[in-house]
């Protein structure tokens, strides 16, 4: 399985070798808000009331959700953060602040 340290590097190592490097950080803000509106558009042809119509494009939810990826990590990489950390500091809030925020199952 691929941990966020080798994602990381895979994608640092990808984008070194173009001599443009990484993207500034609000335009890479501004491309995971663009990705996150396709997985949006994608989730609501799956689920909600507006279905796709013939001549939109096919990407999956399984795309969309690399697409994502790809400018998250880069501003991780571009700020020095691990996503590791990232994530274990989200943990901590669910099982903490959040631990009794949402209802639980049986």
């Amino acid at each position: 399985m691929l941990t966020f340290e080798e994602a990381q590097k895979q994608v640092d190592d990808w984008v070194k070798t173009y001599t443009d490097g990484y993207w500034p950080q609000t335009e890479q803000g501004s491309q995971l808000i663009e990705e996150a509106v396709e997985l949006q558009r994608e989730l609501r042809h799956l689920y909600g009331r507006k279905k796709k119509k013939d001549d939109d494009s096919k990407a999956s939810i399984l795309e969309e959700l690399g697409d994502v990826l790809m400018p998250l990590i880069c501003v991780a990489n571009q700020e020095g953060i691990c996503l590791e950390d990232a994530f274990a500091r989200l943990m901590e809030k669910c099982h903490g602040r959040d631990a009794e925020r949402f209802r639980k199952t049986k």
